[in-house]
């Protein structure tokens, strides 16, 4: 087996833990729900904490923190990474585990069309048919289309939660060519802290062991999968990426069931199957077509 091969073999298995930790991050924030803690503030600042942490931890050589406000395109990873992650906890809380990822889900559609602006990657036709699936698979799960309900706040900010999530991965594989893992995460992890530092103290309240427990656990699979993804996106393009990302909607989406006892109506299970349909789509062929250009 070449080198090229093993290295791709590798980053498949960094996605796919970074798929598991997601799942569970998600799954554990929302059980913080469930006792009563609804300070995302503070959720999304124990996560930075622990995520510099753990980069301080594993990549102590690697990391180089001057680069942090040196390098504008770190800058804006990290603002927008950090702000991504407040509103991403927020809409899981309110929306539910489920319904607020399949929303979220569809980065993958945004991160193509991005791609093809910001990398040049070419935009392939698959793209535009998963994004009219995505897109109406939004509708029917945000009630766009009943005369019974309409979308709402957190609805909207779960779509705008996937559109700066696209903007993130394209990002990460823009800095790889100059930056090392570390520095790239840490950018979300210095930046959060600063957007989500004060209100935080400012909105504190005492929180049982539990609480706590929850949070440090939730805190520390956010950093594993963001350590993992960001290194796996190094070696994968984007959209081959982003479809073994497709696990944790579906993952989500069970464990929502399961331990929440969540439930979608039948028009908002066929939204959130054609949410995943068209993103998985819209991946697996263009990562077809990358494969099939680079041999």
């Amino acid at each position: 087996m070449s080198a090229a091969h093993l290295t791709h073999r590798r980053a498949l298995l960094l996605m796919l833990l970074s798929a598991a930790s997601f799942t569970a991050t998600v799954l554990l924030v929302r059980a913080l729900g469930t006792l009563g803690v609804v300070n995302i503030w503070l959720v999304s600042c124990a996560r930075f904490v622990v995520g510099l942490g753990m980069i301080s931890a594993i990549y102590r050589r690697e990391f180089q923190p001057r680069h942090l406000w040196r390098n504008g395109k770190l800058m804006e990873r990290g603002l927008v990474g950090g702000i991504g992650v407040y509103i991403t906890y927020l809409a899981v809380v309110k929306l539910g585990a489920g319904r607020a990822t399949f929303i979220g889900n569809t980065y993958v559609i945004w991160g193509a069309l991005l791609a093809a602006w910001m990398l040049k990657e070419k935009l392939q036709p698959a793209v535009l048919t998963g994004g009219v699936a995505a897109l109406a698979g939004i509708g029917l799960l945000t009630n766009v289309f009943s005369t019974g309900g309409s979308p709402g706040i957190y609805d909207l900010l779960a779509v705008v939660s996937a559109l700066l999530s696209a903007y993130v991965v394209v990002t990460i594989r823009q800095l790889h060519a100059t930056e090392h893992t570390s520095t790239i995460y840490s950018a979300q992890c210095a930046y959060g802290l600063l957007i989500c530092a004060v209100p935080a103290v400012l909105t504190y309240q005492p929180l049982s062991g539990p609480a706590w427990a929850i949070i440090f656990a939730a805190s520390v699979a956010a950093g594993v999968g963001q350590l993992t993804m960001t290194r796996a996106f190094r070696d994968l393009p984007v959209a081959e990426g982003s479809l073994l990302q497709m696990l944790v909607p579906l993952g989500i989406a069970v464990g929502g069931m399961v331990f929440f006892h969540e439930r979608f109506a039948l028009h908002e299970a066929i939204g959130a199957a054609l949410i995943l349909g068209g993103t998985a789509f819209t991946a697996m062929r263009t990562a077809t077509t990358a494969n099939a250009e680079a041999e």
